[in-house]
């Protein structure tokens, strides 16, 4: 836990928010008759609210909704325990045993939410425009959206960005330490291959570039043989003051020593494979999970790798010399493609391709191109953020020339996770691929370390300024080694409904999704897609992950358990915010 705020949340405060709606069942001879009675209970309670009463309304309606989901006999059979039997053990007079301050804040918080007193976030609570209407109603509607719009740019404004005359000089600073320290000059930084080969995998190198980093976590993972790199250029952006952005930075390529620890205890264990590729592999290097897309992975290394990678546990050394795929794999892989007329995409990533050599990267592109049936390639790659000098003339002709409008298209794919990664060289890198006309989008990853009021906000806003159009935005993997990186799906939902919706419409075009292991992506804002089967008595919230072609061929669902959302207020309170600032967090199911 982070900070103190579980001292609030006692199973005595549970008990008293809930008694208006537990008491009077707690003396039922069963559990289904007391089941029964709440279940009726809750359609009374929502007819009491109107459309009128707005948040209170919709607050009102999704607790009743979370409730009654979790209170039906099939999801106690899936969730292994019963909350009303918990509920009702603290009403008779006890804690019932068990259960964290996380799980009685989430119900203290849901009681509240049912009798239409949930607080919640407002901009601006001045302006009501409905007994208006015409030019009057226009203008007192425009000067609330002005007010609102100036909200939300004070909140963008505290996070700071790569391209502030203040960050590119600190950032220049960087680079000239890291060349002393490395001893390169000013025409191998921008050399992507010695870029490459000078990648810092030790903990002692680390330390010299970036003092003051805390190093212990590279250290043990260097013991285990768990792979860590950063190139150069990378280590040029981390201030050795560790500001706000800086230790999102950091966050990217540094493993702590829990996650080490972790990350060791689950490849003994062998499940390493979240996402249960080896299951959705048809044939060496290719993964498929829908009708007309394949991905193909020719190169299992990258020269920076992210702690959190959702391949780590297959992901080699950094540019480690056996990362190319065999001649007969890639062979073999190319032709299931060709073999199959039904995959019109295919998207290469591994590693990142984009540390293969040009002769290597277009050899594979070429003979995928040669495809007749595939229109479309992606290049999945991190090297705008990590090694945006890897853009050389050689690279975008080669890109290009795949091309062929009206016939076959080409992407860029890249992970732009926090605004201090933008800098101008990235910029740079961003518009020559644009140039050619090859478009670029972005995938983000919601962790911890991007979720703060309007951060992610501010980097969509200039993701799309510097011509990167928002593509995905993902839950972390539920990986036991990433703990530190999730956050509450309810915070995406509050993130994209009371942040991103405010934005403009060509800055907001990424979607939530959960990627449900050996299924693929959930469309999060589409309740159909999932179902709250239980809060555990941890405090986290239990989903069942319906699979996407669910009324099309049978699949089954996929189990998840979210991040406590109270661990993850705790743990803002901790790091400074103002946890009244996501008050409205409860009430995102």
């Amino acid at each position: 836990m982070y900070g103190n705020l579980e001292s609030i949340y006692t199973g005595d405060d549970l008990r008293d928010a809930a008694a208006w709606l537990i008491d009077p069942v707690s003396r039922c001879r069963t559990l289904d008759r007391a089941r029964t009675r709440i279940l009726n209970e809750l359609g009374g309670i929502q007819a009491r609210f109107t459309d009128d009463q707005g948040f209170r309304y919709s607050t009102v309606r999704d607790c009743a909704r979370a409730l009654r989901g979790m209170l039906l006999p099939h999801s106690e059979e899936k969730a292994g325990f019963s909350v009303l039997e918990k509920l009702i053990a603290i009403q008779r007079g006890g804690a019932g045993g068990g259960q964290s301050p996380a799980f009685n804040a989430e119900f203290i918080n849901l009681f509240r939410g049912l009798a239409g007193r949930a607080g919640s976030w407002m901009m601006n609570d001045e302006s009501d425009t409905r007994s208006l209407s015409g030019r009057e109603a226009a203008v007192r509607r425009s000067g609330e959206l002005d007010r609102i719009w100036q909200t939300v740019e004070s909140w963008m404004n505290r996070w700071e960005d790569g391209l502030t005359p203040e960050a590119v000089s600190r950032r220049e600073d960087g680079r000239r330490r890291v060349l002393d320290i490395l001893g390169g000059g000013e025409r191998d930084w921008d050399d992507w291959r010695w870029q490459a080969a000078n990648a810092v995998t030790s903990p002692g190198l680390l330390a010299r570039l970036i003092p003051g980093i805390d190093t212990s976590g590279v250290e043990k993972a260097a013991g285990l043989s768990i792979p860590f790199a950063v190139t150069p250029y990378y280590a040029s952006l981390m201030d050795p003051g560790a500001g706000p952005g800086d230790r999102a930075l950091r966050a990217q390529v540094v493993p702590s020593k829990e996650y080490v620890e972790s990350f060791e205890a689950a490849r003994h264990r062998a499940d390493l494979d979240f996402m249960r590729e080896r299951d959705t592999s048809p044939v060496d290097l290719v993964t498929r999970r829908y009708p007309a897309i394949a991905i193909l992975k020719p190169y299992n290394a990258c020269p920076q790798v992210c702690v959190y990678c959702q391949r780590n546990w297959e992901i080699e050394g950094a540019m480690s010399p056996t990362a190319m795929a065999p001649e007969s794999g890639l062979n073999d892989a190319l032709d299931w493609i060709a073999d199959h007329p039904s995959i019109r995409e295919v998207l290469v990533t591994g590693g990142d391709p984009l540390a293969m050599d040009d002769s290597s990267l277009g050899s594979i592109l070429r003979r995928i191109a040669a495809i007749d049936h595939v229109d479309l390639v992606r290049i999945g790659t991190r090297t705008p953020v990590t090694m945006p000098m890897r853009f050389t003339p050689g690279l975008l002709d080669l890109l290009s020339d795949l091309r062929s409008p009206g016939r076959r298209e080409v992407a860029v794919v890249t992970h732009v996770q926090h605004p201090c990664e933008i800098t101008p060289a990235a910029v740079r890198a961003v518009d020559a691929v644009r140039m050619r006309g090859i478009a670029v989008y972005n995938q983000l990853v919601f962790t911890y370390y991007i979720s703060r009021r309007f951060e992610a906000a501010k980097l969509r806003m200039l993701l799309r300024r510097i011509g990167i159009d928002p593509y995905y935005t993902f839950v972390p993997k539920g990986k036991q080694e990433t703990v530190e990186y999730r956050v509450p799906i309810a915070r995406i939902l509050q993130e994209y409904q009371e942040e991103a919706r405010l934005l403009p419409g060509t800055r907001r075009t990424d979607t939530p999704v959960y990627n449900v292991p050996g299924l693929g992506k959930n469309y999060l804002l589409a309740n159909l897609n999932r179902d709250l089967v239980s809060v555990m008595p941890d405090g986290s919230r239990l989903y069942e992950f319906h699979p996407w072609e669910k009324n099309i061929t049978r699949q089954g669902g996929y189990l998840g358990t979210d991040v406590p959302v109270l661990d993850y207020l705790s743990r803002l309170a901790a790091d400074g915010e103002d946890i009244s600032d996501y008050s409205s967090i409860w009430y995102y199911y």
